[in-house]
């Protein structure tokens, strides 16, 4: 998704309504990336009043399968969204924190990866997620006296 049109633009360009959920919630993925879905609509909330959270998920949906959303989900965590898309980027996650950052694909060009085997498959993805300490937490982690 490009940053540079406003929500209203991408929803009329992706086919969609423009609806004022839906561009809060566009909104809030761009000002605050890799949120989960009950923070997205923390910020709906806040800039709208109340829209339940059924409507939040509902538009979440209805904005990745048109593409202007993307979502991922790190194994052990909530589904998380961003307004990157297209590009096959990857993500690095903290183990301690959950922080969740982007990372440009090691290729360059999608799939960046070929797998061993395809068995039949077009692949046209690659998820890698990179997990480890953030610098914050390594530096906040206790040393081992040992």
């Amino acid at each position: 998704m490009r940053h540079d049109i406003d929500p209203k633009a991408q929803l009329r360009t992706a086919g969609l309504r423009v609806t004022a959920p839906r561009v809060a919630v566009l909104n809030a993925v761009a000002a605050d990336p890799h949120s989960d879905a009950d923070h997205i609509a923390a910020a709906v909330r806040d800039e709208l009043g109340s829209v339940s959270t059924q409507a939040v998920y509902d538009v979440l949906k209805a904005c990745t399968a048109a593409g202007l959303l993307r979502r991922i989900e790190p194994a052990g965590s909530a589904a998380r969204y961003e307004a990157r898309t297209g590009d096959n980027h990857h993500h690095l996650v903290c183990r301690s924190c959950g922080t969740v950052v982007d990372v440009d694909c090691v290729v360059g060009e999608a799939p960046c990866l070929t797998p061993s085997q395809t068995h039949g498959f077009a692949v046209d993805e690659a998820e890698v997620v990179f997990w480890g300490l953030c610098a914050s937490c390594r530096r906040d982690a206790p040393v081992d006296a040992t």
